[in-house]
């Protein structure tokens, strides 16, 4: 049988693994009695950490939200994911948390066993990373917008748009979605009737928040999908479609669009861009027998381009 100390961390990883637990249950874990559970509960209890319970024949237990922050009981693999993401925000992308993250990060690898703190250090030191110049989101700023995502309380902020003009905005949000080195929000805008999505570190949030909403339901089910497929238009206005007598796995590595096969001989390929032009280029230099499927307008560009080549002299 364990010892009081041992079971009692054995309790708390217990309830930090899981939402619910019914007394029997963490009595049967843990080899005791269910009287035994209930001392090492207020034992908990009076180290800081706020153990709920529910009374009653089904009666169970569960670890709640408290007044400060009691320790953390982590496995090896939870420890070493905190400490390579406190590393990563030490120099990330989100402002004001780099001296922050750099004091956690000291105070966890403090007490890091020798086996884990080496796992980190390998994968820290193998690891190049490609410093991104862009722009930065302060901390507060990602704070303040997941906690009214959360609450459902109206943003209101002023919005700096492509051209360098500012104005107003209201918006119902709903959630952050994070592309590179970039942060969007995804919300309603209360004034346009439609979903949008804002890139964080153009947004100067106004206080205090605007009325609590009632949460519609977002665009797509998949947000993340959404916001990367209105990027793709954002950035590349033109979109080609083709039918390509090849299977899907010879293009695979040999071009940056989509691929989806359509069956063992043939795929439909799409590919992006800003200039038609390109994109007939780009499908040509494939060396594969192809379809345009949308748009028309292509066409004529594949032409004009098989004229130029044929009538250049080599």
């Amino acid at each position: 049988m364990l010892n009081t100390s041992a079971r009692l961390l054995r309790l708390l990883s217990l309830l930090q693994a899981r939402r619910d637990w019914s007394s029997a249950d963490l009595a049967e874990r843990l080899g005791v009695a269910p009287r035994t559970v209930r001392r090492d509960v207020d034992r908990l209890r009076g180290l800081g950490y706020p153990v709920l319970s529910t009374p009653g024949v089904a009666g169970g237990y569960r670890l709640g939200a408290g007044a400060e922050l009691p320790p953390l009981l982590l496995d090896d693999e939870e420890a070493v994911a905190v400490a390579v993401g406190l590393r990563t925000a030490a120099n990330g992308t989100v402002t004001g948390i780099e001296e922050t993250s750099l004091r956690a990060l000291a105070k966890l690898e403090q007490v890091l066993p020798a086996r884990l703190r080496h796992r980190v250090n390998t994968l820290q030191r193998h690891t190049v990373r490609i410093n991104r110049e862009g722009p930065t989101v302060d901390a507060d700023v990602l704070t303040r917008v997941a906690a009214a995502c959360r609450d459902h309380e109206q943003l209101r902020f002023d919005y700096t748009g492509h051209q360098g003009e500012s104005a107003l905005r209201r918006a119902e949000p709903h959630s952050l979605v994070t592309k590179g080195n970039r942060w969007y929000l995804v919300g309603w805008d209360v004034d346009r009737r439609d979903w949008r999505t804002y890139r964080a570190d153009r947004m100067r949030l106004r206080t205090p928040n605007g009325p609590r909403f009632t949460p519609r339901d977002p665009p797509e089910p998949d947000v993340a999908a959404w916001v990367q497929h209105r990027l793709a238009h954002q950035m590349w206005p033109f979109e080609a479609r083709f039918l390509v007598h090849a299977p899907a796995e010879r293009l695979a590595d040999r071009t940056s669009g989509t691929v989806e096969p359509v069956d063992d001989r043939t795929c439909l390929l799409i590919l992006r861009g800003d200039d038609l032009r390109l994109i007939a280029m780009a499908v040509a230099f494939l060396d594969v027998d192809f379809e345009v499927l949308e748009p028309g307008e292509l066409k004529e560009q594949l032409r004009a381009l098989g004229e130029r080549l044929l009538s250049s002299r080599i």
